[in-house]
Order: structure tokens, then sequence, then C-alpha cells
């Protein structure tokens, strides 16, 4: 990269930035945009009879109610599980005995934009009220593996993240 500029920034949520750029081949790409967003942890999370937890909110990128995952934005200095034993609690009211790390990737492989941390969580226990903060209302629900798999198949799932902004 030989030069970039901040072109709009509203952090944490959001930098855009334009960059001149130099590809493994040789050519000059002079208007090249990178998009920075928040890493964020997305939770699987199973209860030891079955059950995965899952969210049904209001996504104003999709302008409808989308069926998600426990997810979030990772704090700053924060490690990835943490955030995900933080997000799953306050989201949720649900603790876990059990994280165990699924892998993690890139958002937007042109972009950038933000890193996916992905969890399991298993031995899930409800040990208080959820309390997210979040700006829509939100609903918690308990569905079996082929019920959230139908949800997919159905396009209830209409994001893949619920990285919130509250």
């Amino acid at each position: 990269m030989d030069e970039e500029t901040t072109v709009y920034e509203h952090k944490p949520w959001l930098e855009v930035s334009l960059q001149t750029v130099r590809l493994p081949s040789g050519q000059l790409v002079d208007d090249y945009h990178k998009v920075v967003t928040p890493d964020f942890i997305e939770v699987f999370a199973v209860s030891d009879d079955g059950y995965v937890l899952a969210e049904q909110q209001y996504k104003h990128g999709v302008g409808e109610v989308s069926l998600t995952l426990p997810s979030g934005n990772i704090e700053h200095r924060e490690d990835p599980e943490s955030a995900a034993r933080r997000e799953l609690l306050e989201e949720t009211g649900y603790s876990a005995s059990e994280f165990r790390k699924l892998g993690e990737y890139v958002v937007h492989g042109n972009y950038g934009c933000a890193t996916a941390h992905l969890f399991m969580a298993r031995g899930i226990k409800k040990v208080a009220e959820p309390n997210s903060g979040d700006l829509e209302e939100m609903w918690i629900l308990k569905l079996r593996a082929d019920d959230l798999k139908a949800a997919v198949l159905g396009g209830q799932v209409k994001v893949v993240t619920g990285q919130q902004r509250s």
C-alpha cells in the first residue's frame, strides 16, 4: 500500500478509507476502499437437552425481523472468549460451562470490515434476565437443531451476524 486517506470516520462503529494499492501482479489501484467495523463474536449455544439459543430481532440493515445467534462487538482490549461469555449473558441471560472456539474469519475478503470469532457454548443455564441495552426489542428462543436448520432454509435468517449497536 502506497497511500491511505480516511474519507469517513464514526468510531468505533465505522471507518472508510481510500487507498492506493499495488497488487501482487504489479497493477496499481488508486481508488481502493477499505472499510473497518468492530470485530465481533457469534455464539452457537447448546443446552444439555439439545436446544440451540437463538434471538429474533428487527435488523435495520435488512429492514426486517431476523433470527440470529447471540453475537456482539468485542470491546476495546477484550479477548474474543471474554466477549462471547459477556454477550451470551447480556443478550440471553444464559451462561455456559464450556466455551470452545470454532474459528474466525474476515467478514469481507476485499474490504476487510471485521473479524468474526465463532464459539460453541455447551452446558448453558439461565442465570439472569437478558440485559443487552439494544435499541430494539429482542425475543430469546430455544430451538431444536432441525428447527434452526428449517429456519435457515426457510429464509427466516436474514443476516449472518446479529452484531449490535447499542
